[in-house]
């Protein structure tokens, strides 16, 4: 399975890496909005785990352009972010994703859990 994850923490991007790879995910990292698109394309992800604040360009404008491309807006995106606003949440699964999770209130492993659930229903 493909991971894609858009986050521009370095210190949030070692601990997923490290934790995906280890339950055989392949995965590829984008730091800023701009290039999330083109990188998708490319790499053909089974899943997006997408960031809202992001350098270029925010999560929920990249979220409306990946449901707007043909290509890819099959693929599931799961929506992280320190905001826990309600207003946030609520764009973002009326924008398509499949999930949100608010990085401080879910561990590590909580993220991981929620991504391969969301794949088994793909497989």
């Amino acid at each position: 399975m493909k991971i894609l994850i858009a986050e521009d923490e370095e210190s949030l991007v070692k601990v997923f890496r490290e934790k995906f790879e280890r339950e055989k995910f392949t995965v590829e990292f984008v730091m800023s909005g701009d290039l999330i698109l083109a990188s998708a394309k490319k790499f053909m992800p089974d899943i997006i785990l997408l960031d809202i604040i992001l350098p270029k360009k925010t999560g929920l404008v990249v979220l409306k352009e990946i449901k707007s491309e043909a290509e890819l807006k099959h693929i599931p995106v799961i929506m992280i972010s320190n905001l826990d606003g309600d207003e946030q949440i609520k764009e973002s699964i009326k924008l398509g994703a499949i999930d949100y999770i608010v990085k401080s209130q879910h561990p590590i492993n909580e993220v991981v859990e929620k991504v391969n659930n969301a794949v088994a229903h793909i497989k």
